[in-house]
């Protein structure tokens, strides 16, 4: 029996196994193929500095836009109870599971210069579109599901009975959201900005459609792989590499993050 167990043990591990080494093998292969030199003649390619500086500012903006306005709403959604709350939590999620090139489509047509609402927000004939800020938009559209999916895990985890206690003791609801909501789920939020930061980092089909590919513009990092790919493969390697070890470091910080207890006390020493 106990022979049976381990090599059925075996089995599902073997099996397991193929399904990682699919996954990992690319990734490796990337690495072990940009040797240093490589590497260092790729970074000084005129289309890597540009676009790092632009997927900086674009992310950056993006998330800080994600986190102001998708902490109040994941807060409003862990509270909800019903089929609106429901509805609206998966209405908010769906950007996840559409494809990047159906959310480029949505956006051009909502605020493009014909879109939906062209009439209202450009009455002279300008449109968004092809600029650094629909660039931004884009990634906050991909990105914000993640954070407020996270965010309102994190704001479900918080005990009930803290915040019975506070409005017992007349906290107003902002003053229990401020004081004591947010520093309890604290952990979760920053895993969530985490993973927003990741998703709008790697954005491609939605900026591509909706911002095009304009050098210096809207061309962040990974539209910069595209287009060094048909020139300079180097460059393509170095970018990649730079955003697979980025996106790893993130994982890192996001298993750390939410690994760690949360407490309403320092223990004592």
């Amino acid at each position: 029996m106990g022979r049976r167990l381990q090599a059925e043990r075996l089995v599902i591990a073997v099996v397991g196994g193929l399904l990682v080494a699919f996954l990992t093998v690319p990734l490796l292969a990337l690495v072990v193929a940009t040797s240093g030199t490589d590497l260092a003649q790729g970074l000084r390619h005129p289309l890597v500095w540009p676009a790092l500086r632009l997927s900086l500012f674009t992310t950056l903006a993006s998330l800080f836009i994600v986190v102001l306005l998708g902490t109040p709403l994941a807060w409003t959604l862990a509270r909800g109870r019903g089929r609106l709350t429901r509805i609206l939590e998966t209405a908010v999620q769906l950007p996840i599971v559409i494809p990047p090139a159906v959310a480029g489509v949505a956006l051009l047509l909502a605020f493009g210069r014909r879109g939906l609402l062209a009439g209202w927000l450009y009455p002279e004939g300008w449109s968004v579109t092809f600029t650094t800020a629909a660039v931004v938009m884009a990634e906050v559209f991909v990105s914000a599901p993640f954070f407020v999916q996270a965010a309102a895990s994190a704001f479900r985890r918080v005990d009930e009975k803290l915040l019975v206690v506070a409005r017992t003791f007349g906290a107003s609801p902002l003053r229990i959201f401020f004081r004591l909501a947010l520093p309890l789920a604290g952990p979760g939020l920053l895993a969530g900005a985490a993973m927003s930061w990741a998703r709008a980092l790697g954005e491609f089909g939605a900026t591509l459609m909706f911002a095009g590919n304009l050098q210096g513009v809207t061309q962040t990092l990974p539209l910069a792989i595209y287009t060094a790919l048909e020139a300079d493969v180097r460059a393509a390697q170095a970018l990649s590499v730079l955003l697979v070890l980025v996106a790893f470091s993130l994982l890192l910080f996001v298993k750390a993050v939410s690994g760690r207890p949360v407490t309403l006390v320092e223990p004592e020493p």
